[in-house]
């Protein structure tokens, strides 16, 4: 499994609304941003799925049978190229893969016809929001917590607010 990295732009939102928080009249700097990105990571740890929204890439077997894949919400799956063991990989057509995505947000794979395929990779979407401003405000406001704690106790001397696992419980998925 494969993905994007957080978008610089949404943790330099998440570092700004950090600051805001905190009442730092100037621009976050390197260690807020850098608490930011952590409270972020934090949070898609915590909620086990993708807060922003970005490409993945899963690489799974072929078979007939459905198959999940690993990141979600998934808003779209882009495609599915076969890779054989000596040779290029290839684009699989559309009439030889089935995908569905269900109402939890998961999606889901079936390849019906590899060819010469002996695995395939799948491109896919999954994030909760397109951007910072489109979070949920209890997520938002659990990142811009932690992300000020954080900033706030460099040493590492204290825990975490309990309010930011409480903002995120709602939001949480686990696979069992």
């Amino acid at each position: 499994m494969e993905g994007a990295a957080m978008p610089a732009g949404v943790v330099a939102a998440a570092a700004a609304a950090a600051g805001a928080y905190l009442r730092i009249a100037e621009a976050p700097d390197a260690v807020l941003t850098q608490g930011a990105g952590t409270a972020l990571a934090l949070a898609e740890a915590f909620c086990g799925q993708r807060l922003i929204g970005r490409a993945c890439e899963d690489v799974i077997g072929v078979g007939r049978d459905w198959q999940r894949l690993a990141q979600r919400p998934v808003s779209a799956i882009r495609g599915l190229t076969g890779l054989q063991a000596p040779g290029a990989p290839f684009v699989l057509p559309v009439d030889a893969y089935a995908v569905d995505i269900d109402a939890d947000g998961n999606g889901w794979v079936r390849v019906t016809t590899p060819g010469a395929a002996m695995r395939v990779a799948v491109s896919y979407t999954a994030g909760l929001a397109a951007a910072w401003d489109a979070l949920p405000e209890p997520v938002a406001q659990g990142v811009t917590l932690l992300a000020a704690h954080l900033f706030e106790h460099r040493e590492g001397s204290a825990a975490p607010p309990a309010a930011v696992a409480a903002l995120w419980r709602p939001f949480r998925r686990m696979r069992l």
